[in-house]
């Protein structure tokens, strides 16, 4: 396949700031994976000593694929750009690139580096050596094309808020599943039957992949195409659902089919200033608040069902 590379060169004080707002115009595009380049901001070496050399400029880079929709979703990129640039003075240039998805990924493995997103869990790319210290879960992930790597905050509040829930022997959904991240780490955390669910074939593809390449046996997890809990029958004492705060809302109407009694359900890729309005609408169908996490104007919530479906 054929894929459209958009560099997003920025300039701005705040560069943290300037960075994720310019994430978020790629996530709402539903893209899972970008990269992010920072001068400033030097990895362990010891990770990863064939990382590319240290940018010279902050950037920000997704992918979209070249197809009939291709020329419009870079059309509205540059709108919103336009909009970050009038109402906060975040100035930038898109540089457009053509590339073949296997030259993408050998350019991805340049960028993507172990790294530790909870006191006992490391994200690890499947190409690099990693010896984890006692009692350290390894997730290895190959993310494929535009699907995440399970360290952008979403997914690691996402991860924190299941080792803290999970039991031993629960069952897990994961709705919106991409790489497979959190069926992986809920099956390292002792989960015995996982489910996932997402509305793209190469997801779901991937995710598969992903949970073979981590030795989580085939008979112990499912993953399926569909829009949210399309198709999904059984009920789960462990639900997640790392995707967008509108989703998350939408979710809401209909989870209490697919949780247990006293289930727990865990949302992120809300925004912050979404938060509010998630919690509420939990509070409303029944969730007792268990937690919330924020990072990088990011929100994760977990909730406990009331009562059952």
């Amino acid at each position: 396949m054929k894929w459209i590379e958009a560099k997003i060169i920025f300039d701005f004080e705040n560069r943290q700031m300037a960075a994720d707002l310019i994430v978020d115009l790629f996530y709402e595009f539903e893209l899972q994976g970008v990269i992010i380049e920072d001068p400033e901001i030097v990895g362990e070496e010891s990770w990863a000593p064939d990382a590319v050399d240290l940018p010279k400029q902050n950037a920000v880079t997704g992918y979209f694929p070249e197809n009939d929709k291709a020329a419009g979703k870079c059309r509205i990129l540059e709108e919103k750009l336009r909009k970050l640039q009038k109402e906060l003075g975040i100035t930038s240039r898109v540089l457009y690139s053509h590339i073949d998805e296997i030259d993408w990924s050998e350019s991805w493995k340049s960028y993507f580096k172990p790294e530790k997103i909870t006191a006992g869990i490391v994200v690890k790319p499947t190409w690099q050596e990693y010896v984890p210290a006692e009692d350290e879960i390894v997730l290895e992930i190959d993310p494929g094309m535009a699907f995440g790597t399970g360290t952008h905050p979403t997914s690691a509040m996402c991860i924190e808020l299941i080792e803290t829930y999970l039991k031993k022997g629960d069952s897990f959904l994961d709705v919106g599943t991409g790489s497979g991240i959190l069926m992986i780490a809920a099956a390292k955390l002792g989960a015995a039957k996982i489910r996932g669910v997402d509305k793209d074939n190469d997801a779901v593809e991937i995710s598969r992949q992903n949970l073979l390449q981590n030795k989580i046996e085939a008979q112990k997890f499912k993953v399926t195409v569909g829009t949210l809990l399309n198709g999904v029958q059984e009920q789960f004492s462990l639900v997640a659902a790392n995707i967008t705060s509108d989703l998350v809302l939408e979710l809401l109407d209909s989870i209490g089919s697919v949780l247990t009694d006293n289930g727990i359900f865990i949302c992120s890729g809300i925004l912050d200033k979404n938060k509010a309005k998630v919690i509420q609408k939990m509070k409303n169908t029944g969730f007792e608040i268990l937690a919330t996490r924020t990072k990088d104007e990011w929100a994760a919530i977990a909730g406990k069902a009331s009562c059952g479906p």
